[in-house]
């Protein structure tokens, strides 16, 4: 089941219902992508028609963070934030158990190794045959690899729209595997940046606490968020 935000359909699953239905697309016949969308990627989707059919092609797009979460609730709807590196972990977690061959690409060399020092030590048994850092000129090169290597769950840390781009770019070249673009989360996992504390993950400020600790960030959630939520109102209202 989905639902409508901006004219974008969103996965309406809880996070388990959501675990279940990628580890369905990791053992399907065809390169399937996962997009953790949020509210600068739906506003960059309305400005860039290429991004939105991206979106709209998606086998599945989860609503990462509570700006989404608000949005939907503003537009009828009670959906549940599944955020995108809790998503990802958990899959990783999950591929391990039955040894699904893993591939990781993005950030910086020095930490995309330490994300997967410190996964491996998390995660027991967890396959990872490919990795590559997120600077890079030839994406065919990295299809190239990919489909040597033939992973079933490849994690893209690149930065939207680009993470989601490599994917749907993807689709038809390398052997069938669910892409997911997961954004910052190597950050997380390498432990250059700190998640915020578990409270305000439950209450889903986790991005008041990221503003706090980077008050660069200001500027992007600021008039960011307002505007989004401004922008769900007036479509509401449109469409009444």
């Amino acid at each position: 089941m989905s639902v409508e935000l901006l004219g974008f359909n969103i996965d309406d699953l809880t996070f388990d219902k959501g675990i279940e239905k990628a580890k369905l697309l990791i053992d399907s016949a065809k390169v399937s992508q996962v997009i953790t969308i949020n509210p600068e990627m739906l506003q960059n989707a309305e400005k860039d028609s290429n991004f939105a059919n991206i979106i709209n092609n998606a086998e599945m797009v989860i609503p990462d963070g509570i700006g989404v979460e608000i949005g939907l609730k503003l537009s009828g709807y009670k959906v549940k934030r599944i955020p995108g590196v809790d998503f990802s972990k958990k899959l990783l977690k999950e591929s391990a158990i039955s040894s699904i061959p893993v591939a990781i690409i993005g950030a910086k060399e020095e930490v995309i190794v330490k994300a997967i020092e410190n996964l491996k030590k998390e995660i027991n048994g967890l396959n990872i045959v490919y990795y590559h850092n997120g600077y890079f000129s030839d994406d065919n090169k990295i299809y190239a690899e990919l489909k040597q290597k033939s992973p079933k769950l490849i994690l893209v840390a690149l930065g939207s729209p680009k993470q989601e781009e490599f994917i749907y770019n993807a689709k038809n070249i390398i052997n069938p595997a669910l892409m997911i673009g997961i954004g910052g989360s190597l950050d997380v996992w390498s432990g250059y940046v700190k998640r915020a504390p578990k409270i305000f993950q439950i209450l889903g400020l986790e991005w008041l606490y990221r503003t706090i600790s980077q008050p660069s960030r200001f500027k992007r959630i600021f008039p960011t968020l307002p505007m989004f939520l401004i922008k769900v109102l007036t479509y509401k209202n449109k469409i009444l």
